[in-house]
Formats: C-alpha cells, sequence, structure tokens
C-alpha cells in the first residue's frame, strides 16, 4: 500500500504539474490519490445572488430538455427513421449496429440505457466529491459531456442512426450527471425555510431560458428561407448546435459564482469503486430510520416512473400517434413551458399553506388524469388542451419533490451522497418506465402504453397518503 500511495502521489504530482488540464478533466486527475488534500474552506453562507447562479444552470442545460429532448430532436428523429408516402406511415422499423427496432422503441432503450449508465456512476462520483469537496468539477465535466455531445448531433442524419443514437445518449448522460452534483448544492446554500422557492426559482429560470432559445431554434426551422437556408435537414441540426453553445456558456455563470464544496474531515474507508455504494449503504441505513422520509421515497419513485416517461415520450406521441406538424409540437411545448414557470410557483405558495406532502398527493392526482385524457386524446385541439395541465404540474412536481427530500433529509455534509441516492432512485424510475413504455410500444402502440403510467401514479398516490399519515403520526395531529 505505501509503494502504491508513493506512485499514485508521483503520477498525480506529474500529472498535475506538466499536463494541459481543462478545468472540467481536474477531478480525474485527483481520482488517483485517495488521501485527503483539503485546506480549510469557510462555511457557506446562503444569499440571494448564490441563488440566482444557483437557479441559472437550470437556465443554461433546461434547453437540452426542451430542444433536445422535448421539440425539434424528436420530430426530426422521427422524420429520418420513418418512410411514408401520401402521410401513412409505410415503415418506422430501424437497424441499429445489424439489430432491428421501432424507432421509437430504439429511442425510448436508448434513453433508458444513458439513464441506468449515471444510475451506475453516480454514486462513485458522488462519494468523491463529498470526500474531496469538489462538486463544481464534476458538474463541469458532465455539463460539457453534454453540451459537446448536443453539438455533435449536428452530423446525425438518416444514414448516421448508430451516430445519432450514440451523441442522444451521452448528452443524457450530461445533462443527467450534472444534475446529481447541482442537485446536491441545494442544501448547502439554502436555509431550510428557503429551499421550496430557490427550488421553484431554478425551475423558472430553466423553464424562460429554454424557451428564448427555443424561439431562436423555431425561427430557422420554421422560416428558413429567411436565412437563405435550402436544406430541410440544417435547421433542425443548426439548432442542436445551439443548444450545445447555450449550455455551455451560460453554466459558466453557475460555475462563477457557486462555492466550493467542503472537503470532509476523514478519508474513505474503501476503494473508489466501491465506497459510493458503501455510502448508499449508510444513507439507506439513516433513510430506514425515518419512516417518512422513506416511505416518500418510495412514492417518489413510483410517480417519477409516470412525470420523466410523459416529459421524454410526449413529442413522439404527438408526432407519430397524432400525426402533429412540427410547427405544431413546438407550440404544444412552449405551452407547457410558458405555463409551467407559473405552476412551480403555484405549488411552492401551496406548500407552504397545506404542506409538501399534500400539494404532491393532490398534484400526482392531476398527472392521473391528465394521462387518462391523453389516452383518449385524437385531435391537435385536445393536445393542446392537456398540455396547458400537463404544464402547470410538470414544473410543480419536479420542484416540490425535489425541495421535499431536501428537507426530509437529516442535517449532514454528505450532501452529494444523499443526492445520489435521490438521483440514483429517479434515474431507476426512468429506466423502468422507459422500457415499459418502449416494450409496450413495441408489441401494441403508444396509446396502450398510456395505461402503464396511470397504474405508476395510482401507485405512487397510495404510496404518498401513507407518507402522509405516517408525517401526521410524527407531529401528533392524527390520522
Amino acid at each position: 500500500m505505501a509503494n502504491f500511495s508513493f506512485i499514485s502521489l508521483y503520477t498525480k504530482t506529474l500529472l498535475l504539474l506538466f499536463v494541459p488540464k481543462p478545468k472540467f478533466l481536474i477531478p480525474f486527475l485527483h481520482i488517483c490519490c485517495m488521501e485527503s488534500t483539503a485546506n480549510h474552506i469557510p462555511p457557506i453562507t446562503s444569499s440571494k445572488p448564490i441563488h440566482r447562479a444557483w437557479a441559472m444552470y437550470d437556465w443554461a442545460n433546461s434547453a437540452y430538455n426542451l430542444v433536445i429532448t422535448s421539440t425539434i430532436f424528436p420530430a426530426y428523429y422521427n422524420a429520418v427513421t420513418t418512410v411514408t408516402k401520401n402521410g401513412e406511415i409505410v415503415s418506422d422499423k430501424v437497424s441499429f449496429f445489424g439489430l432491428t427496432f421501432k424507432n421509437t422503441t430504439l429511442f425510448d432503450y436508448s434513453i433508458a440505457t444513458a439513464y441506468l449508465i449515471i444510475a451506475v456512476i453516480s454514486p462513485i462520483l458522488s462519494s468523491i466529491a463529498d470526500y474531496k469537496g469538489n462538486k463544481k468539477r464534476f458538474m463541469q465535466f458532465f455539463c460539457y459531456i453534454g453540451s459537446l455531445s448536443c453539438c455533435g448531433l449536428y452530423f446525425f442524419n438518416g444514414k448516421t442512426l448508430e451516430l445519432g443514437i450514440i451523441f442522444s445518449a451521452l448528452a443524457a448522460l450530461g445533462y443527467c450527471g450534472s444534475l446529481v452534483f447541482y442537485n446536491a448544492y441545494l442544501p448547502e446554500i439554502a436555509m431550510e425555510e428557503d429551499r421550496d422557492r430557490v427550488s421553484a426559482q431554478g425551475f423558472a429560470y430553466g423553464y424562460i431560458g429554454s424557451v428564448i432559445l427555443q424561439l431562436i431554434c423555431f425561427v430557422f426551422v420554421l422560416k428558413p428561407a429567411w436565412f437563405g437556408i435550402t436544406d430541410s435537414s440544417f435547421a433542425p441540426r443548426l439548432s442542436f448546435v445551439l443548444v450545445g453553445i447555450w449550455w455551455a456558456a451560460f453554466a459558466q455563470i453557475t460555475f462563477f459564482k457557486l462555492p466550493k464544496g467542503i472537503p470532509l474531515a476523514h478519508n474513505p474507508s474503501h476503494s473508489v469503486l466501491a465506497n459510493g455504494f458503501y455510502e448508499l449503504k449508510k444513507v439507506w441505513a439513516q433513510i430506514k430510520e425515518l419512516p417518512v422520509l422513506k416511505t416518500y421515497l418510495v412514492a417518489f419513485f413510483f410517480y417519477s416512473m409516470g412525470v420523466q416517461t410523459v416529459m421524454l415520450a410526449a413529442t413522439l406521441f404527438g408526432s407519430k400517434e397524432l400525426k402533429l406538424e412540427t410547427s405544431q409540437l413546438i407550440e404544444v411545448i412552449l405551452i407547457i413551458q410558458l405555463v409551467a414557470i407559473a405552476g412551480a410557483y403555484i405549488m411552492a405558495k401551496l406548500s407552504d399553506m397545506f404542506g409538501n406532502l399534500q400539494v404532491l398527493l393532490f398534484v400526482v392526482f392531476i398527472w392521473m388524469g391528465a394521462c387518462i385524457a391523453a389516452y383518449f386524446t385524437h385531435t391537435a385541439m385536445q393536445f393542446y388542451m392537456v398540455a396547458v395541465v400537463v404544464g402547470l404540474i410538470m414544473g410543480g412536481i419536479q420542484s416540490l419533490s425535489r425541495s421535499t427530500y431536501s428537507k426530509l433529509m437529516p442535517p449532514t455534509h454528505d450532501t452529494a451522497s444523499f443526492f445520489s441516492f435521490y438521483d440514483v432512485t429517479e434515474k431507476l424510475a426512468i429506466v423502468i418506465g422507459m422500457i415499459s413504455f418502449g416494450f409496450i410500444d413495441s408489441i401494441m402502440d403508444m396509446r396502450s402504453s398510456i395505461i402503464a403510467l396511470i397504474a405508476f401514479f395510482a401507485v405512487g398516490a397510495f404510496v404518498l397518503f401513507r407518507a402522509i399519515r405516517r408525517r401526521n403520526l410524527e407531529l401528533g395531529v392524527g390520522n
């Protein structure tokens, strides 16, 4: 062990002194040496400038969530992977490295794979970030992976399907990976009484920023002649590049202002690969002693299967099942984004009045109603009406879920490990949700897949009700 420590320290010194090192690679240069070299860092003070800077990362990365996940990329993907004649689908089968899939099923499976990867590696990275106090550097690393992958989608066309799927999955990986560390900052920069507001502020910034870029891309996609664009595929591919630039550029505000993490005083007792999962085990041991938090996480797991799958699959449902034009899909998503800004703040206010868990239960019931309505949707106007409801509850349930977890978790310096547990729970929910949706779609159709989403929300509502009862018993206010 002594020889290994000397060699790793020697290697680390050479790397840090002589190898050019972009900031986003620095955390990986420290992994080879587990000894903590952290200096004393003063306590973090909550302030509105830091809150705004933290929220700006939502502004930066939500462009990916809107343009790549929800609007232009799914519509473009469906267009380049579907053969049509006289408006009717002739073939929607694609070949991916020699394997044949239904195009929407391949998309669902690729996103599920990206989320599964991040669920596996985030405990390892979060453990390192907690001990080293370098959450920001890991956040930067994943941010740049995501933004560069978005730019890489410029080269995706009907002949480069494998390249497009890989870059799409890497962009999802970068997005999810950066959020692990972004979310972990919330309890470090905001007092408990401010977390609902700050969390809602982040989502509101995200909706505003993403809508601004979406409108810019909207002009290129719908009015290419204004710019002398004759290639119909160029405007969507240009939009992907703009997302990558927007994401990386505005993230600099967050990276400049967010404080450095606080390293833990003790050294890890396990290897780098094992320690993250050991930390999750420790987190779970603490959660088991907190009945309300444990029950809430089970509910969060089930309703997240529904929420995240709706967000990821809604555009493909509109383009394939309802045969909506790209312009109509963009209009729908813009409606959702604009309404969601108000929804995030409304839910934060309601939580102050009635309590987080009660409002979440109410919102989950609305989600169930929205899914039932979507199952019976056959026209563009009906889709617009469902979109308004989804927009109102989408921002609210995401914002409130994050702040509720930060309130229920015990006071700790291991914020990255606790939020890694939260993120792993969410990512596994997405994996199961997307695989279920894709599998049912492959053997039946996308409309039938909605039934599975309704079931996920129903189970989530039942477990949330149990969490509320346990919370009331803890507070001594009866059933």
